[in-house]
């Protein structure tokens, strides 16, 4: 059963794509006292091929993402099934998000975060109000798969990972 978009309510639409299964990932960059910052993004996506560029959505009221842009850099870190009390860590509002965190710089400055699946580092190209979002497109510097592990996924408002029988037969024909 479908619904009307004139009786949708925020609630049922968040409900609703709460069944697309998204990964998640940590944006990091440093602010400018060289601090770093970091936020939890689930809407991390590959924009183009040529030139390489990648996006994500961040909510309008974040505190961080002003910090993001003001670099003009993020890193996109994938985060890794094992990885949700991390997650939980980046996702505090007020917190001091790095304290005990595992990181290392990237040539261009940004935080790539121990233990991940793979991560992004990119050079901010535009960024557009979309709704009740900012869209950010980065294009990418520097890129590489971290690890084997499986990814932590978000899915009907829980944590998970992901792993298929298709999985097995890949990676038995990778040499990480």
């Amino acid at each position: 059963m479908s619904t009307a978009v004139e009786q949708m309510d925020g609630r049922y639409v968040r409900d609703v794509l709460g069944n697309f299964p998204t990964s998640v990932v940590v944006v990091t960059s440093l602010d400018p006292a060289d601090r770093p910052v970091g936020m939890v993004v689930g809407s991390f996506t590959s924009v183009s091929l040529d030139p390489p560029l990648v996006s994500f959505l961040a909510d309008r009221t974040s505190t961080t993402l002003p910090k993001i842009v003001e670099a003009g850099r993020f890193n996109a870190n994938a985060l890794a099934a094992d990885q949700e009390a991390l997650c939980r860590r980046m996702a505090l509002r007020g917190a001091n998000r790095f304290e005990g965190v595992d990181w290392k710089q990237s040539d261009l400055g940004n935080p790539i975060l121990e233990g991940t699946v793979a991560w992004i580092d990119c050079i901010i190209e535009k960024v557009f109000e979309l709704g009740d979002h900012d869209m950010v497109v980065g294009r990418i510097r520097e890129l590489r798969v971290a690890s084997a592990k499986t990814p932590l996924l978000f899915f009907r408002g829980g944590y998970g990972d992901y792993f298929s029988s298709s999985q097995i037969l890949l990676d038995s024909h990778r040499n990480w």
